[in-house]
């Protein structure tokens, strides 16, 4: 066979690119997202020494960003340096960053943003007769005009990536923009809690977070009403600074890393080695799949900080990294294990089941506590050397499964042909009620006798506004009570089981991140393992033989490959008689 020639392809010079095209590209370096856009406004106007900052959404961003503070402004004259690229009264303009003590410094967010939309700045100084304003649309500068305005600056960024469609389309739609955005606020409300900020729309105002000398109550105002309750202080030397914050206790644990904060010197800042210290130090009381949540903070000198890492100021560097690390570590494991156990021992579970409607709970359950952890069902059963026993149940892969006992209330025990079964209770009822969600489309609904009010976050409420359908499709019908607070009049309920009303607030942080992260990873398998999750079996719910042979009997047409809950961890483990012999050393093993 005779080979094909490649196609003959023109030689390409090397050429400069033109001014507009550069901006566009390097905008793409600050300028994601409305959350973004709205992050580097919001720090300049901290930089300017702002004590209240107010942010103004239209559909969620996308179509209009506007930002007032009463900051000490800029002069009429230097508005025009303020949107060229790297201008800034930030830093010395011999360019040195040994010391970087402000949140900006590169000089180049005005510039970005105002290449890729419609920016209007108008901005008067302390003093000033009147305000001067500017506008840029792609990157094309008019000319200054005079306004009337109090002391501050408004920065409006209208028709964002108008004049990139490539970068537009790629936006998602106006509630999750709106959920980022708020989750950028609250990252910087939490490092910098003497700034209040307010958003709201053009109908209605979504969130204020007001200022606080108190950061742990800053910390409430994010995390939710029960983290003061829940949490514990963390402080201490580190190497060249001290560290401080608080932390959730293990029962607050959240499903994704997203609800530790971590702030450097008044900057939120992600750290993986850092993050993987906090974690560390909740080691044996937190399984794999659950992270802490909280605020830390470290005060470092600035020269042991280098900000200029990442184009959008994420990242830090530290100097003595690896001693900083392990110093939060221990200070962490130190302030947790301190922590007085009173009605909760870290680590432990308390029952969150509701009785059946119209009963009480079956005699016949698993007990909870280490104590417990075997009991007899069925009185008279044949039982094999004294062990309690069930009635066979139909198992993976058709095997028939005995019911032996339960271990901490989390793990069943049961007994098969040739060896034992240890079954996860939670993953199992999971991924039973995400099939038959998948199924049916919904969970079944339970109207509460009398309404349960909670207090839901903006970030919350912000999820709950943009995905009701899931949260309708979950089982739970909830009515707003006021500007932050809800009433939920129905939950779900799954084989004569509810779980308790705090579970919503769980479902929301979820679907606030796109719902829990799944194999198939499509949205529609995100928002239906959430579900799921919120709406199954829970590590220390007692379980009744009958729910025992339920979830089996739901999940034994399952293929084998689906033996895991939707987000991948097994339901079973098999101890084949072969391998139980050879651990005890028996004869012919």
């Amino acid at each position: 066979m005779t080979a094909v020639p490649p196609p003959e392809r023109a030689r390409r010079p090397i050429r400069r690119l033109e001014r507009a095209t550069i901006e566009r590209i390097a905008a793409g370096e600050v300028v994601e997202r409305p959350a973004s856009v709205v992050k580097e406004l919001l720090e300049n106007a901290i930089d300017a020494g702002a004590t209240m900052v107010s942010v103004l959404l239209e559909d969620g961003g996308t179509t209009r960003i506007q930002v007032e503070d009463n900051g000490e402004g800029i002069e009429g004259g230097e508005l025009p340096l303020a949107v060229e690229r790297h201008a800034t009264s930030k830093l010395d303009p011999r360019g040195t960053l040994d010391r970087v003590e402000t949140l900006g410094f590169r000089g180049e967010a005005l510039a970005a943003i105002g290449s890729v939309s419609r920016l209007r700045i108008v901005s008067r100084p302390d003093g000033a007769a009147a305000a001067t304003g500017l506008e840029v649309v792609g990157g094309r500068v008019g000319p200054l005009f005079s306004r009337g305005r109090a002391p501050g600056t408004s920065v409006e960024v209208a028709d964002l990536f108008f004049n990139t469609p490539a970068r537009r389309k790629f936006l998602k739609n106006p509630a999750t923009e709106q959920l980022e955005v708020l989750a950028a606020i609250e990252r910087l409300y939490l490092a910098r809690p003497e700034v209040t900020f307010r958003v709201r729309t053009v109908e209605r105002e979504l969130a204020v977070y007001p200022a606080s000398g108190e950061a742990a109550d800053a910390a409430a105002r994010v995390l939710g009403p029960a983290f003061l309750r829940e949490s514990f202080a963390v402080e201490g030397p580190v190497p060249g600074g001290r560290l401080s914050g608080r932390l959730g206790r293990p029962a607050l644990a959240a499903a994704s890393s997203r609800g530790l904060h971590l702030v450097v010197n008044g900057r939120t800042v992600v750290s993986r080695p850092l993050a993987q210290a906090v974690r560390a130090a909740f080691l044996e009381y937190l399984p794999r799949t659950r992270f802490p949540v909280g605020v830390v903070r470290l005060e470092l000198a600035p020269e042991a900080v280098d900000v200029n890492v990442h184009p959008a100021k994420r990242e830090v560097r530290l100097h003595r990294e690896r001693d900083i690390v392990e110093a939060v570590r221990r200070a962490v494991r130190t302030a947790l294990i301190g922590v007085p156990v009173g009605a909760e021992a870290p680590g432990a579970a308390a029952p969150r089941s509701v009785p059946p409607p119209g009963g009480t709970p079956s005699s016949e359950t698993l007990p909870l506590g280490r104590a417990a952890r075997q009991r007899t069902f069925e009185p008279g059963a044949p039982t094999t050397a004294g062990a309690p026993s069930a009635a066979p149940t139909r198992g993976p892969t058709g095997s028939r499964l005995r019911l032996l006992g339960c271990v901490d209330a989390l793990y069943w025990t049961a007994e098969e042909s040739d060896g034992l079964v240890l079954i996860d209770q939670h993953a199992a009822s999971e991924r039973a009620v995400y099939e038959e969600l998948r199924r049916r489309g919904e969970i079944a609904r339970q109207r509460l006798v009398e309404p349960v009010a909670l207090r839901l976050t903006a970030v919350q409420r912000a999820a709950l506004e943009g995905h009701p359908e899931a949260v309708l499709a979950a089982g739970f019908e909830v009515e707003p009570f006021g500007p932050e607070t809800f009433r939920l009049r129905a939950v779900p309920v799954y084989r004569g089981r509810s779980p308790p009303a705090e579970s919503l607030r769980g479902l929301l942080d979820d679907l606030a991140t796109g719902g829990r992260p799944t194999p198939g990873d499509s949205i529609e398998e995100r928002t239906a393992a959430s579900i799921a999750c919120h709406a199954a079996l829970r590590a220390g719910d007692p379980v009744s033989v009958e729910e025992f042979a339920r979830v089996l009997e739901a999940l034994a047409d399952l293929p084998e490959a689906a033996y895991a809950c939707p987000h991948g961890r097994p339901i079973f483990v098999r101890l084949p008689r072969g391998r139980l012999d050879r651990w005890f050393l028996r004869a012919g093993a």
